[in-house]
């Protein structure tokens, strides 16, 4: 809530009643998009890594039905190296979000929310979505000056409040992705496309390379585990990783190669405790664009439901990614059931997560992970 007395304070109240709580109907919407068709498009969608994966087939689809339109993504400065490896955007606008969150008791933090601002203003935007349905991203938008800001309609915090125009989820598909290309289809996408290309650079491959060349790790003959998660409820027991990479050394003869931050490395510890098989510890010693040249690189891959493991499949590598609570259907893979292991995957409705006993992820068994990466593997 810290920005909106910021916000407040420099808008009055029945303006922002006037521009922002009369969203245009779908009529006007139409005729004012057929009337002005956008040139410089900001795309708001700040994290999380695996949501951002998710929202990448966005850029594609817009650059495919306004190829010459400059299109812009606003994200945490965290996770802007992963755009970097994205074909088809112009610019990236990062957002520091430490550097600003104490802009009330900072003179350095408010200066910098005041240029972050003043930058959103000059952008010069003609149409902004924001993907993320937050207060904060919804202010974002109303702060470029845009005339047409594009929203959720289950966006929460009351961001709807600063929108022109709200889209909802479409009533046959649980599935986010969907609900993108509902907002896309609302500007005139017809052609909405699944796919997303990552390209690590040159740089970054080559220090991949001599990680690889170091550590003797055979290319496309590894499998790589990404047993860590920022939630405690959507980590798989390492014992069952560990029983993982056994099979598929016993069955391929492929070591193990484990991923993530340096804080994880608990796991990675875990894992080698509980295989005899060999196991190749790289926690927190690859960056994003490391990351998905080793992904690109490996034979197969399996996750927890965290962004490295979306950004596995996105490279086109066969894997799996490990659902427990969260709803796979909602954020799992699109249209690509072959990549989840979850209990009940056909059947939890369109909630983002459940509490349900039977979907906890511990629940996930073995059997059932390695008979999704054996059946990839096989094709």
């Amino acid at each position: 809530m810290e920005m909106v007395s910021l916000y407040f304070s420099q808008k009055k109240s029945e303006k922002i009643a006037a521009s922002n709580r009369m969203p245009l109907t779908l009529t006007q919407f139409a005729r004012f998009m057929k009337n002005s068709e956008p040139k410089n498009i900001l795309i708001i969608k700040p994290s999380a890594l695996g949501d951002i994966v998710h929202a990448l087939p966005v850029l594609n689809s817009l650059r495919g039905r306004f190829p010459d339109a400059k299109l812009t993504w606003l994200v945490n400065k965290s996770f802007a190296p992963l755009l970097e490896c994205v074909d088809g955007l112009d610019d990236i606008l990062p957002f520091d979000r430490k550097g600003m969150s104490r802009w009330f008791c900072r003179a350095a933090d408010f200066r910098t929310l005041r240029r972050f601002r003043q930058t959103l203003k000059n952008g010069q935007f003609d149409l902004v979505l924001d993907l993320q349905g937050l207060l904060r991203s919804a202010i974002f938008a109303k702060m470029t000056g845009c005339s047409r800001r594009i929203g959720l309609k289950e966006a929460r915090e009351f961001a709807h409040l600063f929108y022109t125009h709200q889209v909802a989820r479409p009533a046959d598909s649980a599935h986010i992705l969907d609900t993108y290309f509902a907002v896309l289809r609302e500007i005139g996408v017809e052609t909405c496309l699944s796919e997303c290309q990552l390209t690590p650079p040159a740089a970054a491959q080559e220090s991949l390379r001599r990680k690889m060349q170091e550590k003797q790790i055979p290319a496309k003959k590894f499998l790589v585990l990404v047993p860590g998660s920022a939630h405690a409820y959507k980590c798989w027991p390492a014992a069952q990783f560990a029983n993982v990479a056994e099979a598929i050394h016993r069955q391929y003869g492929w070591p193990a190669v484990i991923v993530g931050t340096q804080s994880e490395r608990v796991y990675a510890d875990a894992i080698k405790a509980n295989t005899s098989s060999p196991v190749i510890d790289l926690t927190g010693q690859t960056s994003i664009g490391e990351l998905i040249a080793l992904f690109d690189r490996a034979g197969a891959a399996v996750s927890n439901d965290t962004g490295p493991g979306h950004i596995a499949l996105a490279t086109g590598t066969p894997g799996v990614i490990i659902f427990g609570n969260t709803n796979p259907l909602r954020l799992g893979p699109y249209r690509r059931p072959e990549c989840i292991a979850a209990v009940n995957l056909d059947k939890r409705g369109a909630e983002i997560k459940d509490t349900i006993e039977a979907h906890e992820i511990k629940n996930v068994t073995v059997e059932m992970v390695l008979e999704k990466i054996q059946l990839q593997l096989a094709t």
